[in-house]
């Protein structure tokens, strides 16, 4: 069996980070699997999707390393969806039902009200056809439901939450279509999934019950079950839902100047039981990925430990991964030179500000006035080479006697404006005789 896996977003806003891991597992399992992963826009919502939706979902993925083979579109997909549904309805699978949205809501208050499941109650069966002439004689038209099969229990085991079972007398019947004719998430996904193969549904855990009637229509369709496998939603840094994971996205972690292998080293593990690390490469998290390591407690999602992986990514990364995002003229040595107090690649232009200059040193203390002049003195004569940090400060101590933050800080301070930075070993070469020498006179 050729694994088949799926990402099915609605372009009706840009993907959040809920999105992303789903989509992100998704496709570590099909890469593990040598098979495939698919990506399907649920565009029935004609209203709410929007191309450029659409273009950013696609765009969000490719940053983040996801490519996919076949896209569809079930915008695309309506005369599927019709001729699946006119078979359904031949077969008494699917009934019409003709309660109004506020009639609907007033019955599952007064079951609420008497402690009882808000279970819709098949009325619309029972209707005759003088009522049915009635009401299409008052203007409405059907919405329609999904019929369950009551003597059918319900049961899978999931790939991550074990062996779930379901009663569904205790479920409405689905709606799948609108009165206007346009199409609910349920059934248009279960015959997508049919038609592209899919072999593994993988998602949240909020669509367990969705699953449950979804296998129903599977097997009404005629066609086997894929295995599922849902995960627990992922929640804020302080232990609850928070509603602040919807707005984090792509476009956040980009202007954030976050790595792509930051948000997929973390994601790719949160909620297992496998230990979260920096990778600059998808290939160890594709080779550990296992539907065993997941577990139902809550998945924390905290924005720290993100920005401390993407700190050690970005200490992990070559030249060659960044070249094209450094600043111009800053080469390998600066690179490797800077590179160690970098949280974000982005800020390899400040310490490369501090490089090439111009820059305002802090004031000199009056003691450390006359130490400067010497370093000047010693640094004139000093051979400028790949030790001439070493020689200067040896030089120094031995003059002046001074050792630890004494020796060091002043010529830190004169020389790059900071009290800590990069190694001065490899700074000092990068800045140049010419200019430290500048430096240190203006000091």
């Amino acid at each position: 069996m050729t694994v088949i896996t799926r990402f099915a977003p609605s372009p009706t806003g840009h993907l959040h980070v809920g999105n992303i891991r789903a989509a992100l597992h998704n496709w570590l399992f099909a890469r593990l699997s040598g098979g495939q992963f698919l990506l399907r826009l649920d565009d029935t919502d004609l209203e709410r999707s929007r191309p450029e939706y659409a273009d950013s979902i696609r765009a969000d993925l490719r940053w983040l390393g996801l490519d996919w083979g076949a896209e569809e579109k079930q915008s695309d997909r309506f005369a599927l969806y019709e001729a699946r549904f006119a078979a359904l309805r031949a077969s008494g699978h699917v009934y019409p039902a003709y309660e109004t949205a506020q009639e609907l809501d007033l019955r599952r208050k007064i079951l609420l009200g008497r402690g009882l499941p808000p279970v819709y109650d098949r009325a619309a069966l029972s209707l005759t056809p003088e009522q049915i002439a009635a009401h299409e004689a008052e203007g409405r038209t059907p919405h329609w439901r999904f019929k369950l099969d009551h003597d059918q229990p319900i049961a899978w085991t999931d790939l991550i939450r074990g062996d779930q079972r379901f009663d569904p007398k205790l479920l409405s019947d689905p709606v799948i279509r609108r009165a206007d004719g346009s199409w609910l998430y349920m059934l248009p996904s279960v015959i997508d999934d049919i038609d592209m193969g899919v072999t593994h549904v993988l998602r949240g855990e909020d669509h367990v019950s969705n699953t449950a009637t979804q296998i129903q229509m599977f097997i009404a369709l005629g066609a086997p079950l894929p295995a599922f496998a849902h995960e627990a939603l992922l929640t804020g840094s302080e232990g609850k839902l928070s509603k602040r994971l919807g707005s984090l996205g792509v476009a956040h972690f980009r202007e954030a100047g976050l790595e792509p292998m930051a948000i997929a080293s973390l994601l790719a593990r949160l909620g297992s039981s496998m230990p979260i690390e920096p990778f600059d490469l998808m290939q160890p998290l594709i080779d550990s990925f296992d539907f065993a390591h997941f577990g139902r407690a809550p998945a924390r999602f905290d924005e720290t430990e993100l920005a401390t992986l993407n700190q050690k990514i970005v200490h992990m990364l070559p030249y060659a991964a960044v070249a094209d995002r450094l600043p111009q003229g800053m080469d390998e040595a600066a690179w490797d030179a800077i590179r160690p107090n970098l949280e974000t690649v982005a800020g390899a232009a400040d310490w490369w500000r501090v490089v090439t200059g111009p820059f305002e040193a802090p004031p000199v203390a009056e003691e450390d006035r006359d130490f400067l002049t010497l370093a000047h003195r010693i640094l004139s004569d000093a051979l400028f080479d790949a030790g001439v940090w070493r020689s200067l400060t040896d030089a120094l101590k031995a003059e002046t006697g001074r050792k630890g933050k004494t020796l060091f800080l002043p010529l830190r301070r004169a020389l790059t404006g900071r009290d800590h930075g990069p190694d001065m070993a490899q700074m000092l070469p990068l800045i140049g005789r010419d200019e430290a020498l500048t430096r240190l006179n203006r000091a």
